[in-house]
């Protein structure tokens, strides 16, 4: 250990050239994700055989229980960089998840009868909310370490999402082991859970001198007479509408849906008429109201559709038809490559909603498949299903330094494949890994157990697929939108995982093959696999016949270098789906 004085003026221990903090955020950062995704690897079978719902419902649950969970962050990552400042966002939300992983211990009788499934209620809401808090800020405060010109930002970053999957793939293992084992349980597995959280939130408050001061409120008088608490409150109305949210979770479809068809319009509403001609008032007024008038009409459609109308589908489309007609009217009256760009990024990201509706089969349909279907034995020993949730991590870590090796060694030859194409290959193998599984088990007969190292093939194809969309995605998103536009854009993408996490709990509830007989049950998941899995090919490949022209749209060749640079930090090394709010910082 040496000291060293930093290039801004800090001078304090480190640890392998990196400052002590980049270590506290670290652990601090991966018992949290320990705990989150050890609690994840067992809920859908919690909800199951626990609380005694169906598949589709425990499914639809489930999703939007992930849905929220992305969605939080936006009012994490406000209310950090607004008042609170990162580290105090962090300590609230590490406390509200500690709490939320202890009431998720608290089992009662079973059932949905009694009052202790108002509890977990409560708990699932503590951890949506905890989760938008500290996932929203945490990786900000990496950043915050280093200079913006410091070489070692990367690294930093590298080891820190390394911290992330780490904490993923032991938390899945221990947590899977223990609450699926039956001489232990679900309060054993989720109490192991809960340890990691308040571990990690020690760490967290015993570090906070090898922080350096960073991450606290820019404006410390905005937090003067009970503000501060204020914004707590309002952390605690948020775990109320939560709880309230994954309860009922068509509200959650519907605030999908109208926000997201509200998010997209507005962001195209201004590439198309505020830039291009300077404000809204000099946009030509004929097509500007026409625009507007579409949009509402496409929004209020997708409401009506979200809460079940069927005739509401068709105004959706009649508005977004108009929408995408004035789109292409003012395309050909006026060039302007940033509307261009946009047009390419809005693209990437409809195109992740579907990879990750499909990815997100993980912790939901194919946990049960696995743990019903599946002949777990590995050299004579049975894992849990919900270990086998470890995978996708522990494939990132090896992999991850591959393919950012691979896509740095293609592009200096100049075969490097365009972001579009790499989002078309992503979606073509997650469905070829519901394909690889479907094959495998009618190979071996419906009525015979399908073999373990089919799972490991479908989760290795999907985190291929994850490494050729989730890194470049964040890369692109932050490339292809104007320096003014990059948080509302860099919003949106991270708004699609929403998206796709409650897409893939209607997806998974399509699986549900309760009282149809053990066999039949299986053909219902093969056959659903089987359909979205041709889909996905199909999606993928029109993907890769498209790249060429979303690649035109992207200008690549009249990109000029601004103050917040033209890449993430770290993003070559992210190894989950990021959440809305969270703001990595661009290179200098």
């Amino acid at each position: 250990m040496a000291s060293q004085t930093l290039p801004d003026g800090d001078s304090m221990g480190t640890i392998l050239g990196h400052p002590k903090g980049l270590f506290v955020l670290f652990f601090a950062e991966m018992w949290e994700r320990f705990s989150y995704y050890g609690m994840r690897a067992l809920l859908i079978f919690y909800l199951i055989q626990h609380w005694m719902f169906s598949d589709s419902e425990a499914s639809v649950i489930y999703g939007a229980y992930t849905a929220l969970v992305y969605i939080a962050p936006v009012v994490g990552g406000y209310l950090a960089d607004r008042y609170l400042g990162q580290r105090k966002a962090v300590l609230f939300g590490a406390v509200l998840l500690t709490l939320g992983h202890a009431f998720m211990a608290v089992e009662g009788d079973g059932g949905q009868t009694g009052s202790a499934i108002n509890v977990f209620w409560l708990a699932l809401a503590l951890i949506i909310v905890g989760s938008g808090f500290l996932k929203a800020n945490i990786s900000v405060m990496v950043g915050q370490l280093y200079p913006r010109t410091d070489v070692r930002r990367d690294p930093a970053y590298t080891i820190f999402y390394m911290g992330i999957n780490v904490g993923a793939a032991l938390g899945s293992l221990l947590c899977g082991y223990l609450g699926m084992h039956p001489d232990y349980g679900w309060s054993y597995g989720f109490g192991a859970a809960g340890v990691g959280m308040l571990l990690g939130l020690i760490v967290f408050i015993l570090g906070k001198p090898l922080l350096l001061g960073r991450g606290e409120p820019k404006d410390p008088a905005a937090l003067t007479g009970g503000k501060e608490w204020a914004i707590y409150g309002a952390g605690l109305a948020m775990v109320a509408l939560c709880w309230v949210a994954v309860q009922y979770q068509d509200l959650v479809g519907v605030m999908l849906g109208g926000f997201g068809g509200a998010l997209i319009t507005y962001v195209l509403a201004i590439v198309t008429f505020k830039l291009p001609y300077g404000s809204y008032g000099r946009a030509p007024r004929g097509p500007f109201l026409v625009y507007i008038l579409a949009a509402l009409v496409m929004i209020f459609g997708i409401v009506r559709a979200a809460t079940g109308s069927v005739e509401a589908i068709w105004l959706a489309l009649g508005g977004l038809a108009v929408l995408i007609g004035v789109l292409i009217q003012q395309s050909l009256v006026k060039a302007f490559d940033e509307r261009d760009r946009i047009f390419a990024a809005l693209f990437l990201i409809i195109v992740s909603i579907i990879f990750w509706a499909l990815f997100e089969q993980a912790g939901s349909s194919l946990n049960l498949f696995t743990d019903r279907h599946v002949d777990r034995s590995i050299f004579g020993w049975e894992p849990t299903a919900a270990m086998f949730q470890s995978l996708n991590a522990i494939y990132i870590v090896t992999l991850a330094p591959i393919f950012a090796g691979l896509w740095l060694w293609l592009g200096r030859r100049g075969f490097e494949p365009s972001a579009p194409m790499k989002f078309g290959l992503a979606v073509i193998q997650v469905g070829l890994g519901f394909l690889v599984l479907v094959w495998g088990a009618q190979a071996f007969g419906v009525n015979a157990a399908t073999p373990v190292i089919l799972i490991f093939l479908i989760y290795l194809l999907h985190t291929t697929g994850e490494l050729c969309l989730s890194p470049v995605g964040l890369s692109a998103m932050n490339r292809l939108s104007p320096a003014h536009m990059a948080s509302l854009v860099m919003g949106t993408w991270f708004f699609a995982s929403a998206t796709g996490n409650f897409a893939a709990g209607l997806i998974a509830a399509a699986t549900g093959g309760e009282g149809v007989g053990e066999e039949a049950g299986k053909q219902v998941v093969l056959d659903v696999y089987s359909n979205v899995g041709w889909v996905a090919i199909g999606v993928g490949v029109a993907v890769l016949l498209l790249s060429p022209l979303v690649k035109k749209l992207m200008h690549l060749d009249t990109l000029v270098d601004d103050k917040a640079g033209d890449d993430l930090l770290g993003g070559s090394e992210v190894g989950e789906p990021q959440a809305a709010g969270v703001h990595p910082e661009g290179r200098g």
